[in-house]
């Protein structure tokens, strides 16, 4: 026989799992606006029915249900989602930072505009042209150093300007890498947290979503693969264990968490401000990243935040310096210094106004490499301007048409100057400068442009659609894992009714108990 008690104990456990069942939902409202937050459900489970077999089991005709409980609070999350977000979510990070970039460079360029390069360099020609209609004029003289001078501080401000923001950059990657490293730091003590709950049969939900919020914020940064740790002791089937975090790159991974260790990432060509061996502040271009001592290329960094800050500051690829702003200060030398010596090289074969000649135009072009920095203009007077090809004639003009005709130059042949020049004079703009192999400087610079129209336009076009994709996957993730209210708010009402409805039933155990203890026997007195 059961026993009499046996209603009582199913309907206390019955009221103890909707107990349970009505705190969950509680904290669920409670954090319905906390960011990173998985809403959790009670998994009811029914208890073991009596009796168990044996030898000695009582005679009743099958076994009689023992009521319910909670077995375990669980998250509702998809992992899928959480995989396929964190991928979309580190491809959104590398464009944006791609379009950052873009985006702050087409502002200094100014292109096209009539303060941008092309303008000022533009009126320098003309007033060039002008030279040669009225080449004693003093006053278009003056214009032409005027306009030189021009030319001149466009290329100092372009240069300070992207060597500014290009430092900006390199600031980023320094506290980016101070920021993932602070994460991996994060979740090996959560992992550790984690490991020292789960054996004991218990799921540490908000651990587990904080872990969880930090790696999504690690995967703007850098491409991660997230593999668990099958936890050990008496920990529930469903308990997820610590995380490995390993760097995904083009060459392999790389382990950086695995349980409670977890491994810095530094950068060479680095400076270490914090002893720990490893370069955290960027002095130079990058050369490569470190994982415990392995070396990474940048170039076979799979996307990420921190690989678009580091192409836009530079890098070091094949003994060369790469980058977005790396390589626009490139061209930028080569333009001013093919700019400055080939004009140098046509303006020293003509005459001022007093029959002299040799005289350079333009000053500090000794190397490419900084040349639109260091470009000055020469110690020149009004007097000075080599408009003449005769040096006799002071009135002639044609000269002043030959350096008019520079920008038009094909840099890849001779070039015959136009004039009395006796014998024949022709330049070689490649033995005066080789920096720029072919087209114009004219050309050369609308390639500039263009390029960097092109590259900001389809950075622009690939952060817009990698946004879409990793806002469409953080709703269908959210569908599943955020609270809501209107849901939870049925459920309360449904656990309240079943707490009810059990305490309803302790009530009517209790009568009938109250009736055999105190009701039977009595008849008749």
């Amino acid at each position: 026989m059961r026993s009499t008690f046996h209603g009582l104990e199913a309907a206390k456990r019955a009221m103890f799992a909707q107990q349970s069942a009505i705190s969950t939902t509680g904290h669920n409202i409670a954090n319905a606006n906390t960011p990173g937050y998985t809403r959790q459900r009670v998994n009811l489970q029914q208890t073991e029915a009596y009796p168990a077999p044996s030898m000695n089991r009582p005679q009743i005709p099958g076994q009689l249900g023992t009521g319910v409980e909670a077995g375990s609070i669980q998250r509702v999350r998809e992992e899928f989602l959480d995989t396929q977000y964190r991928g979309e979510n580190n491809k959104l990070g590398y464009w944006q930072a791609r379009t950052d970039a873009l985006s702050k460079m087409e502002d200094i360029m100014n292109e096209p505009s009539d303060s941008g390069l092309s303008a000022v360099m533009g009126q320098f020609w003309q007033s060039l042209q002008d030279l040669s209609v009225n080449p004693e004029n003093e006053g278009a003289r003056s214009v032409v150093l005027q306009r030189g001078e021009a030319v001149v501080d466009t290329f100092h401000y372009l240069h300070d300007s992207l060597s500014s923001i290009q430092k900006d950059f390199g600031n980023q990657v320094d506290v980016t890498l101070k920021e993932v490293n602070s994460i991996l730091e994060q979740i090996s003590g959560l992992n550790q947290q984690i490991s020292e709950i789960e054996p004991n049969g218990y799921l540490p939900n908000d651990l587990y979503d904080e872990r969880d919020r930090l790696v999504d914020q690690l995967s703007e940064h850098i491409n991660v693969k997230v593999e668990k740790i099958p936890p050990g002791g008496n920990a529930l089937a469903i308990a997820e264990g610590a995380y490995k975090i390993s760097l995904m790159t083009d060459g392999g991974s790389v382990e950086l968490v695995n349980g409670k260790e977890f491994n810095k990432i530094g950068v060479t060509n680095g400076t270490d401000i914090d002893g720990d061996g490893l370069g955290d502040q960027v002095d130079g271009p990058v050369s490569s990243f470190t994982v415990n001592g392995k070396t990474i290329a940048v170039e076979n960094f799979s996307q990420g935040n921190l690989k678009g800050l580091a192409e836009a500051y530079g890098y070091s690829k094949g003994g060369e310096t790469e980058g977005i702003y790396a390589g626009m200060l490139n061209d930028l030398d080569k333009l001013a210094y093919t700019f400055g010596k080939l004009f140098n090289d046509v303006h020293s074969r003509g005459y001022d106004l007093e029959g002299e000649t040799g005289t350079d135009f333009f000053d500090g072009l000794g190397q490419v490499e900084g040349a639109a920095a260091s470009i000055q203009m020469g110690s020149l007077s009004v007097k000075d301007i080599a408009a003449s090809t005769e040096q006799a004639n002071g009135g002639d003009g044609t000269h002043a048409g030959n350096l008019a005709n520079v920008p038009s130059m094909l840099l890849n042949q001779p070039h015959k100057l136009a004039g009395s020049f006796n014998p024949e004079v022709s330049i070689d703009p490649q033995s005066v400068s080789s920096e720029i192999k072919t087209g114009t400087i004219n050309s050369f610079y609308e390639g500039i442009i263009g390029g960097l129209g092109v590259d900001a336009q389809q950075a622009l076009r690939m952060a817009k659609n990698s946004e879409v994709l990793t806002q469409s996957v953080d709703t269908n993730r959210q569908s599943i894992s955020s609270v809501s209210l209107d849901e939870e708010f049925t459920n309360l009402i449904k656990y309240q009714h079943a707490y009810n409805a059990a305490a309803r039933n302790i009530t009517v155990v209790d009568e009938m108990l109250d009736k055999i203890i105190n009701g039977m026997g009595v008849v008749g007195r």
